[in-house]
């Protein structure tokens, strides 16, 4: 897990191997842990606006079975929808808060040539945005 700063927004990026297992939207009991410990602090600042972004790797998805993934986009829309059921359903974040967004594969942070670059693409990004209402 990273976070860092960019144009205004905090970014909380979590790598997919914290999260799932491979080409799975189903979120692994150490993942849950993590997203518990994120959605205490959300909890505690009501006036942040909440994305979570899906990214992939380039590769091509390739499914074994029919279903709703059929694509490194549908992967990362699933992804991003299992992360936001956990931190509503499960961490009681406010639903009113919370965007699920698939970025599938094109905002990667590194290139896709290397087993290294695609790993750091496959990511969830959660981005909070303040509230400047009052600004």
């Amino acid at each position: 897990m990273t976070v860092y700063e960019k144009d205004g927004k905090i970014y909380v990026a979590l790598s997919d191997k914290l999260l799932f297992t491979s080409s799975s939207y189903a979120v692994e009991p150490r993942g849950k842990e993590a997203l518990k410990k994120i959605a205490e602090v959300l909890n505690k600042q009501n006036d942040i606006s909440i994305m979570v972004e899906g990214h992939t790797d380039n590769k091509p998805y390739i499914s074994s079975t029919t279903g709703p993934v059929n694509s490194n986009w549908d992967l990362s829309v699933m992804r991003a929808s299992s992360v936001t059921k956990i931190l509503v359903d499960e961490n009681k974040v406010s639903s009113k808060r919370v965007i699920p967004a698939g970025r599938g594969e094109y905002f990667p942070v590194a290139e896709n040539d290397t087993p290294e670059g695609r790993s750091k693409n496959r990511r969830i990004e959660i981005v909070l945005t303040p509230d400047l209402k009052g600004i």
